[in-house]
């Protein structure tokens, strides 16, 4: 009997059901292909569930969650609800209640795709950033004293415990085991100036790194490392971060590999339900004009099938996505591309099908 996978699905707001029902069409053709099945389950939350009901997620809903073996993600955002909302209500929401520790963001440029770094080739943009996913700056603590005076006091806190730091730092030394690369984990931190949290983040690592004698534990500070990015990018194979340096150097990779159109992020409890989804947004100037470029969400399956077991669909599903980007895609930018949405979609698969699965 054939294993059936339990996929939720949130197609979410602007562009996000496009992308999604291209990201459904490769899963469902390499299912076959591999011999495998997914059940999905459809969730309608995101700006328009939001706006007819005042609600963000329910508690009921992410109970359900936790009973799937992953969460597949189109796009949270809309410009009828104020920033913020949307985002702490439901992913923050999400990843705290799910326990998703790690956010995975593979950097890669793939062959036939523009970067903006002058001379470099995909052999120099291959790492992967691994995120602090639930602590930091993002927990939530802080408040306003005398708000809305000209004595108004705002604080924001970083959580930082020994713990989360700890789980987060060992995840990255066992990924980056697993990468045939040069062994190299790196810390990014600001231990000249954040001395409280980056010194346990820095005693951490150099502690956890004796465990790990076959790789090579680096540091770097922030912003040092926002240099060496665009300057020397072949240095890195896997980096391990806080909740809000990882949030700004991922997007800072997402250009040096190409775009937000071709950048695929995890949300990931390694013992516990995962979230997978291109980090792009919703884009909702083009809702409805099949114009969004879908490989992010194409390759966030293939992050997905990744981690739930399926190894050689992910590797055929990153395949075809190689291939497309080759041979096909005039400009990873949305509207630009030579092909529609669902065209691109359409060729992914013609591609997989194509391979040799021996």
């Amino acid at each position: 009997m054939k294993k059936t996978y339990e996929i939720a699905v949130i197609p979410g707001d602007g562009t996000g059901p496009e992308v999604v029902a291209e990201g459904l069409k490769i899963l469902e053709s390499v299912a076959t292909l591999y011999d495998f099945a997914c059940h999905i389950t459809s969730y309608d939350i995101g700006g328009e569930h939001y706006l007819a009901s005042g609600e963000t997620i329910s508690d009921e809903l992410l109970e359900s969650l936790k009973t799937k073996d992953a969460i597949f993600l189109g796009a949270i955002g809309h410009p009828d609800v104020k920033p913020g909302i949307l985002e702490k209500g439901i992913l923050l929401k999400t990843r705290f209640a799910l326990d998703q520790y790690i956010n995975l963001r593979p950097v890669k440029l793939y062959e036939g795709v523009y970067t903006p770094i002058k001379d470099k080739l995909p052999e120099h943009i291959d790492f992967v950033v691994v995120r602090e996913n639930t602590e930091g700056l993002y927990a939530g603590a802080g408040g306003f004293l005398k708000r809305g005076t000209a004595d108004e006091v705002a604080i924001q806190e970083s959580i930082n415990t020994r713990s989360g730091v700890e789980r987060c730092i060992r995840y990255a030394f066992e990924f980056c085991k697993t990468r045939n690369q040069s062994h190299k984990l790196t810390l990014c931190g600001k231990t000249n100036v954040l001395t409280y949290a980056f010194d346990l983040w820095e005693r951490t690592f150099y502690e956890v790194a004796e465990e790990y004698p076959d790789i090579e534990a680096d540091y770097a500070h922030v912003d040092a490392l926002c240099m060496w990015l665009i300057k020397n990018p072949e240095w890195f194979d896997v980096i391990v971060t806080d909740n809000m340096f990882g949030d700004i150097i991922t997007d800072l990779g997402a250009m040096i590999q190409g775009g937000m159109g071709i950048a695929a992020g995890a949300n990931i409890n390694p013992a516990g339900v995962s979230m997978f989804e291109p980090i792009g947004g919703s884009a909702p100037k083009y809702t409805g004009q099949q114009k969004i470029n879908p490989i992010a969400a194409i390759l966030a399956v293939q992050l997905m099938l990744d981690t739930i077991g399926e190894k050689k669909a992910a590797l055929s599903v990153e395949a075809g996505v190689a291939q497309v980007l080759k041979n096909d895609i005039q400009d990873v930018a949305a509207g630009q591309m030579g092909y529609s949405t669902r065209e691109i979609g359409d060729r992914v698969i013609d591609y997989i099908k194509k391979q040799d699965r021996r």
